[in-house]
């Protein structure tokens, strides 16, 4: 996998790397609520995906609920909409001591395995990512997302404790991957994308690191995902996290994020998947897409992508011109 990624950084016409997953149901006439609850469903899912795009890896879905409902979060589902949790499990101290860190395969975590290892038999052209939530993301999901911000302040020792164990937890989700067949894992860590850069280091960077050093090595990587506006500010302990190749969101300027990133290390993003992919046109999101390649292909180690996941709504219309517009760019 190594390889794969020099091999990708040293071509001169690069594969876009979208977070392509949820749209499938479109093409399988399902929804969201159908394709979260089977493995079958979302293996076939990237299957299709990986048929109709010249994408450089297919990507397993980007569901930030799973990890958060084995702890025992409340998840709120919907038939067209990613799932989200709702609420907080974890308030005080005492409940950050009694918190059980699930087994591997409770909740859905099983099926998304299960998903990963029939994936991993049928597309066999390009690597195959798993998803995982990165563990300060986690960490407040579990705390509450507004709540974790002042816990950070006020109860450190609480929320370190939570984030041993989601670490714990995450570890073993991405080992299991890699025991099913994955070629790596994309570790979505968006909510650390809120902090400072001082919080930042402690609260999610050292976490990021003790799962990439338990599971990265030279047939599996990790990439890490963070769509948050302060990555930039924050770029310096995203790095120390050891990961192989990085992934930023459209809240930033991605050829300015591109100046700090070392050039033997592959960059990707960041195409709006809201503005874009979802609301946008075949015309907007080729504009799009080819504003960002001009500004940020010069770099030999940026890869084309979405922001973040590209939403289950989005139509192949616009999914089918982003990879027309990256066609374009190239043969330019």
């Amino acid at each position: 996998m190594k390889q794969w990624l020099q091999d990708l950084r040293d071509a001169k016409v690069k594969k876009a790397m979208p977070i392509l997953s949820f749209p499938a149901i479109q093409l399988m006439g399902i929804s969201v609520r159908e394709l979260i609850s089977s493995g079958d469903a979302q293996a076939r899912g990237m299957k299709l995906i990986a048929d109709r795009t010249d994408a450089a890896a297919s990507v397993s879905l980007m569901d930030l609920s799973v990890e958060a409902e084995c702890f025992g979060s409340t998840i709120r589902v919907s038939d067209e909409e990613v799932p989200t949790v709702v609420g907080s499990i974890v308030t005080s101290e005492e409940e950050a001591q009694a918190l059980a860190v699930p087994k591997i395969g409770a909740g859905r975590t099983g099926i998304y395995i299960e998903a990963i290892e029939k994936a991993a038999e049928q597309i066999t052209d390009r690597p195959v990512f798993a998803g995982a939530i990165g563990p300060f993301s986690l960490a407040a999901r579990l705390l509450d997302v507004t709540e974790v911000m002042i816990y950070c302040y006020d109860e450190p020792d609480m929320v370190h404790m939570v984030l041993e164990k989601v670490t714990q937890f995450i570890t073993d989700y991405c080992l299991a991957f890699k025991q099913a067949g994955a070629n790596g894992v994309v570790i979505a860590e968006p909510v650390a994308g809120l902090l400072s850069p001082a919080l930042a280091e402690e609260f999610s960077a050292p976490y990021v690191k003790k799962i990439v050093d338990a599971v990265q090595d030279d047939s599996f990587i990790v990439i890490y995902h963070n769509c948050g506006n302060n990555t930039i500010r924050m770029i310096d302990s995203i790095l120390s996290t050891g990961a192989s190749a990085y992934h930023f969101g459209n809240s930033i300027d991605m050829a300015e994020m591109m100046k700090h990133i070392p050039s033997g290390v592959v960059a990707m993003g960041n195409v709006d998947p809201a503005g874009e992919f979802r609301n946008g046109t075949p015309e907007s999101i080729r504009r799009a897409t080819l504003d960002v390649m001009r500004a940020n292909c010069g770099a030999p180690n940026f890869v084309i992508s979405s922001g973040c996941d590209i939403p289950p709504l989005s139509s192949w219309e616009n999914i089918d011109a982003f990879f027309a517009a990256v066609k374009e760019y190239y043969e330019a």
